[in-house]
């Protein structure tokens, strides 16, 4: 399946992409859902993250083409979400909530490639014609908040395993750089002669 081209790049697989320095979940329980990220998905690591050969392997970190939009788009839905549980809603605050609900998946397709878009739509399933109840809101808007912090949680693993395998190659790197016979500091062994009494 092709991929369609951000707006405003003329080349949407640029070499050596960054990735997302940080990631925060939805989930606001802890303050551990940040990642740092020493390295992008085309490292110049041996051991770092390669290019995936086909569109089935490819990183879950490409398929969020635009990851800030999602951040902010996953967000606003949450807000709108404990809005709903907190008070009761009339007719016209329902209309105007199922609009949004509709407005910030549209958003979000915008920012997934196309195989994420597509799971998002088989999971996103349309209102009736008639106004919806506060109960439908609230199963749609727990559904997408669902739906994205596992995303998040996803490329949260993603991004972890390449910062694992991206210091693991950098140590490496490391130790073969060391000239024979020095050790590290902090290993153990004779550092060389001593002198005779």
């Amino acid at each position: 399946m092709a991929r369609h081209p951000r707006s405003g790049s003329g080349n949407p697989r640029r070499p050596q992409r960054p990735l997302v320095r940080s990631v925060t979940g939805l989930s606001t329980d802890s303050g551990e859902d940040n990642v740092e990220v020493i390295g992008g998905a085309d490292s110049s690591f041996p051991g770092g993250a390669p290019e995936a050969d086909s569109e089935n392997d490819r990183s879950l970190t490409d398929l969020v083409e635009q990851p800030a939009k999602v951040m902010r788009i996953g967000t606003m839905i949450k807000q709108l979400l404990e809005e709903v549980r907190a008070a009761p809603l009339d007719a016209a605050s329902r209309s105007r909530l199922r609009e949004i609900h509709a407005t910030s998946i549209k958003e979000l397709e915008e920012g997934l490639a196309p195989e994420l878009r597509d799971e998002l739509d088989r999971l996103t399933l349309p209102f009736s014609d008639d106004a919806p109840s506060d109960a439908e809101l609230r199963i749609a808007q727990a559904q997408l908040v669902g739906w994205l912090e596992g995303l998040f949680h996803g490329i949260q693993t993603t991004l972890f395993a390449q910062q694992m395998a991206a210091r693991a190659q950098l140590e490496q790197m490391r130790q073969g750089a060391l000239p024979p016979g020095v050790s590290r500091p902090g290993a153990h062994g004779h550092a060389g002669t001593g002198q005779y009494l």
